[in-house]
């Protein structure tokens, strides 16, 4: 996902698309996953050179992704897609309309509670945090510098800090996070349902469709080993007075109503990955240095004075 935080970032990904050939170059890509330069060019009925010019644009909105592949013809650019939807917000944070509202990034070893079964792990960017597979390992006091955690089984629980100012309550609240499933090894087909909780209520649930390693993460380090968790899918998830929302599709009924957090209340937020379920397919989190995004999880809160 693609997410544009308002409609003047969003420019170049105007511009990107504001083409037939660009637009028809994307529907290719989804279609076939990737393609080659000439394998594109061929299905267009353009030249090397004039698709050349397109790709780039594409590429530099975030839109595509250029790849080198190395075969026995020599150096092949090969195109892929980079995101599965856009999201673009197009009220302005700075509007009278807007609620007031704080942002804070969470990073992924910053977690305060734990209960997990292997297959698991933690990583910095620099190196594996004890032994993978031994849940023991998630209480090791270096686990507030992970930068990527993984487990088959099982829950992990972050604290939002409450920084609602006085005589406030909270409208939305709104996550970032880069996730996927955990197979062992890596498997695009691997579903998984990853469950969602707020100081016990649960949000929802989404299904990962599989834990990724098709290609190297974009931000995941080189010495990352290639048969493990390579990147996730970007997520917003979103709790407002309309319900619970995944990337903008309702996953349940529960509002920020019906949560009634005030200024002195935790905000406890859970990942969860638990029987019963159809899909017990683990979960990994990918923070800074890890994955295609590069980020922390990611919140905000909005607020509004108290009726």
């Amino acid at each position: 996902m693609l997410y544009i935080k308002n409609l003047d970032d969003g420019a170049p990904i105007f511009k990107a698309l504001g083409s037939q050939v660009r637009i028809d170059i994307v529907k290719l890509l989804l279609e076939n996953r990737e393609m080659n330069m000439g394998e594109l060019a061929l299905a267009l009925g353009i030249t090397n050179g004039a698709l050349t010019s397109h790709v780039k644009k594409l590429e530099e909105s975030g839109i595509v992704t250029i790849l080198s592949e190395y075969s026995g013809h020599g150096n092949q650019k090969v195109c892929r897609m980079n995101v599965d939807k856009i999201l673009i917000d197009v009220l302005p944070k700075n509007s009278d309309s807007a609620a007031d509202s704080y942002s804070i990034d969470i990073p992924i070893g910053n977690y305060f509670n734990y209960h997990v079964y292997p297959t698991c792990g933690l990583s910095t960017a620099k190196n594996i945090i004890g032994t993978v597979d031994d849940p023991r390992y998630f209480a090791h006091p270096g686990h507030v510098d992970a930068q990527i955690l993984w487990f088959a089984k099982g829950h992990i629980d972050y604290m939002i800090p409450n920084l609602l100012p006085a005589g406030q309550k909270i409208d939305q609240i709104t996550l970032f996070f880069e996730i996927s499933s955990e197979a062992p090894g890596v498997n695009c087909d691997w579903p998984s349902d990853i469950a969602f909780f707020l100081n016990g209520t649960k949000l929802g649930t989404w299904t990962s469709p599989g834990d990724f390693g098709d290609m190297h993460g974009m931000f995941t380090p080189d010495w990352w080993f290639p048969n493990w968790n390579q990147y996730g899918l970007l997520k917003m998830l979103v709790v407002s007075h309309q319900g619970t929302f995944i990337d903008g599709l309702q996953i349940s009924d529960v509002t920020t109503q019906q949560l009634a957090l005030g200024s002195q209340d935790n905000m406890r937020f859970r990942f969860q990955v638990q029987e019963p379920s159809k899909n017990i397919g683990g979960l990994t989190l990918f923070g800074k240095g890890f994955g295609n995004y590069n980020q922390d999880i990611k919140v905000r809160i909005n607020y509004s004075p108290k009726e």
